[in-house]
C-alpha cells in the first residue's frame, strides 16, 4: 500500500494511540449500556486530541459526540464499544480459553470498530484545521449496537438531522464496501399474568403464566411456515416464573426478537406475533402485556456514496498482513469448519479458496453474495441520513462472529491493521464529501428518493426509553 493520500498521514500519526484504545476497550469487555469505562476511555481520547465533547448524547450516559471544525458541510463517523455476554476468552490464543467464566468479550470486534472511528474522525480534524477548510466532522460514541438500540433513539431524538452524511465500518473477515442488506427488527418482552396454586394439591386453581408462554412460543412456531423467507422470529426466556415446580407460576416472560426485511413487513409481523399472544392468554385463562425493548430499522443502500467509499478501497488496495499474521489465522481455521470457511466466500461472491487464511484482495462493488443478515441500529441512521459503511478484513477466513474465535483475534497484529486501513478508507471518504459538493447533493437525492417511496417510522414507540443502567 504505497502511500499517495495525505489523510492516510494523519491517520498514521495517531495510530498507535488509537491501537492502544482499542486493545483497552478490550480489556474491559461491558454490553448493552453498561459501557461506562469503555465510554470514558472515548471521552479521554477526545479530550486528548481536542474536540469539542456533547456527553449523555440522547440522554443515554454511555453515549458521546465530538465535534471538530465550523460551518460548511457536517459529516458523522460512527464508532461503537459494546460487547456479548459469554463470551469471555484470552486474546492470541487458537483454542476456546475463558478468561472469565460467563464473561463478556467482543465478539463482533466493537473495541476495533469505535477506536478506528474515532481515528478516523481525528485524522479528518487535523486535515481540516491543516488546510483551513470550512467543515465539521462528528464523532458518534454509541453504545448498546448488540440489541439495545442506541442509535435508533438517538435518531429519534433528532442527533443526526444537521448531518450530511454518516460513514462507518465494522470488522469482517474480508474487505469491501458494506452491502446495504439487513432485517429491521424489534424486540419485545410478553409478560404473561396467572394465578399461584399448589401444583399437586389443588392445580385446578392454579393459571400457569409458563404454560402461556410455552403456548406462545409453539403458535410462533407454527407461524414461521408461513412469514416470508428472510423473516426471523427467535426469543430467550427472561422470568421462566421460578425454580419451584410444586407452585403453579403465576408470571413469566418472553421475549421475542422478530425480524423482517423492511419496515413495514415488520410491522405487518408484529401484529401477528401479538396475536399469537393473546390468544396463549386466553387458552390459559391468563392475562398478558408487552413492552418494546428496542427495535431497529432495515438498511438504506446511497449509491454514490458506495462508489466513493469503493473508489477509495481500490486505491489503499488489500490489508497488508505478514506471514506471522497468515500463521495465526490458519491456527483459527482449524478450530473452524468447511462450512464456515466457505460462508465467507459466499458473502463476496466467490468460489472457496482453501489455502487462504486472510483476505488478500478488494471485493467489486457489484458482486453475487449470498448468506443470511442480522440487523443493526446503523440501520436507523440510514434513514436519518445518507449512510455508507466498508467491511474490513481484521480476521481469519471463516471466523463466525459472536464466537470465541473472533474474541481470540481481537488484539491480534492483523486486527490493528484491518483497524488502521479502517481509518483511512473512511477518513478519505469524508475528506472527498467535504471536497465534492457535487456528490454530496448525489447522495443526498438518493436518499430522498427511498424516502419518498416509504417514509421512516421510527420502530420504538415514543413512549419507550433506552434501558438505562446506573453507572
Amino acid at each position: 500500500m504505497q502511500n499517495t493520500d495525505p489523510i492516510w498521514d494523519h491517520v498514521d500519526r495517531h495510530r498507535d494511540s488509537f491501537i492502544k484504545l482499542s486493545d483497552t476497550v478490550f480489556d474491559m469487555p461491558e454490553t448493552l449500556y453498561h459501557e461506562f469505562r469503555s465510554v470514558a476511555e472515548h471521552k479521554r481520547m477526545l479530550e486528548t486530541q481536542g474536540f469539542r465533547i456533547t456527553e449523555n448524547a440522547a440522554g443515554i450516559p454511555t453515549a458521546v459526540i465530538g465535534e471538530a471544525g465550523s460551518e460548511g458541510p457536517v459529516i458523522a463517523i460512527l464508532g461503537e464499544f459494546d460487547a456479548l455476554p459469554y463470551l469471555s476468552q484470552a486474546p492470541g490464543v487458537a483454542e476456546h480459553q475463558p478468561l472469565e467464566e460467563g464473561g463478556n468479550g467482543h465478539g463482533c470486534g466493537h473495541n476495533l470498530l469505535g477506536a478506528a472511528a474515532l481515528l478516523a474522525a481525528t485524522a479528518v480534524k487535523d486535515w481540516l484545521a491543516e488546510n483551513g477548510i470550512a467543515a465539521r466532522v462528528r464523532y458518534y460514541g454509541c453504545p448498546a449496537e448488540e440489541g439495545g438500540a442506541a442509535k435508533t433513539y438517538m435518531v429519534r431524538e433528532g442527533l443526526f438531522d444537521d448531518v450530511d452524511a454518516a460513514i462507518s465500518w465494522h470488522p469482517a473477515t474480508f474487505t469491501a464496501v458494506n452491502e446495504a442488506v439487513s432485517l429491521a427488527n424489534t424486540r419485545i418482552d410478553f409478560t404473561f399474568h396467572g394465578k399461584a396454586a399448589h401444583a399437586a394439591g389443588a392445580p385446578e386453581l392454579g393459571r400457569s403464566a409458563l404454560d402461556a408462554v410455552e403456548l406462545m412460543n409453539i403458535g410462533v412456531n407454527y407461524l414461521r411456515e408461513h412469514i416470508p423467507d428472510s423473516a426471523r422470529v427467535h426469543y430467550a426466556y427472561l422470568d421462566a416464573g421460578g425454580v419451584a415446580p410444586n407452585v403453579v407460576q403465576a408470571k413469566a416472560t418472553v421475549r421475542q426478537l422478530i425480524r423482517a426485511s423492511t419496515l413495514p413487513e415488520l410491522r405487518d409481523l408484529v401484529t401477528r406475533v401479538r396475536k399469537i399472544a393473546d390468544g396463549a392468554a386466553l387458552m390459559t385463562e391468563t392475562r398478558v402485556t408487552s413492552q418494546v425493548f428496542s427495535g431497529v430499522s432495515n438498511l438504506l443502500g446511497n449509491r454514490p456514496l458506495e462508489e466513493a467509499l469503493q473508489a477509495e478501497l481500490d486505491k489503499l488496495g488489500p490489508v497488508e498482513f505478514d506471514e506471522a499474521d497468515r500463521d495465526f489465522a490458519r491456527e483459527i481455521q482449524k478450530t473452524l469448519t468447511d462450512a464456515d470457511i466457505a460462508a465467507t466466500f459466499k458473502r463476496i461472491g466467490t468460489k472457496p479458496d482453501k489455502g487462504l487464511a486472510l483476505c488478500d484482495f478488494v471485493a467489486p462493488l457489484d458482486r453475487n453474495r449470498e448468506g443470511g443478515e442480522g440487523s443493526t441500529d446503523v440501520g436507523d441512521v440510514s434513514w436519518a441520513v445518507p449512510t455508507v459503511q466498508a467491511r474490513v478484513a481484521t480476521c481469519a477466513i471463516g471466523t463466525p462472529f459472536h464466537t470465541w474465535q473472533t474474541v481470540a483475534q481481537g488484539k491480534a497484529p492483523a486486527a490493528h491493521k484491518g483497524m488502521v486501513y479502517a481509518a483511512k478508507a473512511m477518513a478519505a471518504t469524508a475528506c472527498r464529501l467535504i471536497q465534492d459538493p457535487a456528490l454530496v447533493r448525489a447522495a443526498k437525492s438518493a436518499h430522498q428518493e427511498h424516502l419518498s417511496e416509504t417514509p421512516y417510522e421510527c420502530p420504538i414507540p415514543d413512549d419507550v426509553k433506552p434501558p438505562i443502567v446506573a453507572a
